[in-house]
């Protein structure tokens, strides 16, 4: 990863980047003059997908969430150029993509500074024909053997030592080559002796019964998570 200084802050590569990468691509609105935002994903806030020469990309803004959005929507304390949000994910999602697990591939971050503070965006490849699993449970269900390989899947995360700081259902994307693991802000690497693995597994379990309770016809079940432990538990002795 490179990283390189300009007027506000700093932009952040990864080997993906582009020579000409600049840092006006972080501004939605250089995308909507060149009319090549091709879609958007909206949940607190919105995050667009634009379209760059044969690739589309995700552009996300980082925003702050709980009570600390009542003080700023977008702002955070600067350590250092390494510790803030965008850089560090940008870097974690390097080494993984490098390792061959299945994160989107990322392309490049932007750090603005103004006084103690700053605010960041990030930049990924858009994983082509992917919906993340709400989508896809509202509309089918899926097999025993595709829980359990989402089970494994996560389980090869864990046996790495891989922390999602946010792992739920709409997290995980499913496309025609199998699942991934998205938005890895906060994620960090753990030794895997250290017994976080349940929690983070429990905080996926209350994210599809969330889901089930607002969207009753979601196709989740017991029987559902118990085929994806199965699956975790076979990727643990494998």
């Amino acid at each position: 990863m490179q990283i390189k200084n300009t007027a506000k802050g700093c932009l952040a590569l990864s080997l993906a980047a582009p020579q000409a990468l600049d840092e006006t691509w972080f501004d939605e609105s250089f995308w909507r003059q060149q009319q090549a935002i091709v879609g958007s994903s909206k949940g607190r806030y919105t995050t667009w997908f634009v379209e760059h020469g044969k690739q589309q990309w995700v552009l996300r803004h980082y925003w702050r969430g709980g009570l600390m959005e009542k003080l700023s929507k977008d702002a955070y304390l600067f350590t250092g150029v390494t510790k803030t949000r965008a850089v560090a994910e940008l870097a974690l999602l390097e080494r993984l993509f490098e390792e061959g697990l299945p994160v989107p591939e990322p392309i490049a971050a932007k750090v603005e500074r103004f006084g103690l503070w700053y605010r960041a965006d990030i930049l990924i490849r858009r994983i082509h024909g992917a919906e993340d699993l709400v989508a896809l449970l509202q509309k089918q269900a899926m097999s025993r053997p595709q829980w359990q390989q989402l089970g494994a899947l996560i389980g090869r995360f864990h046996q790495r030592g891989v922390y999602h700081a946010d792992l739920n259902a709409k997290n995980i994307l499913s496309s025609d080559q199998g699942f991934y693991l998205i938005d890895f802000d906060r994620g960090e690497l753990r030794t895997p002796a250290d017994g976080w693995q349940q929690a983070n597994l429990s905080r996926l379990l209350r994210s599809f019964n969330k889901e089930k309770r607002k969207q009753p016809k979601l196709q989740f079940t017991e029987d559902n998570w118990q085929w994806l432990l199965e699956g975790y538990r076979g990727s643990a002795s494998a």
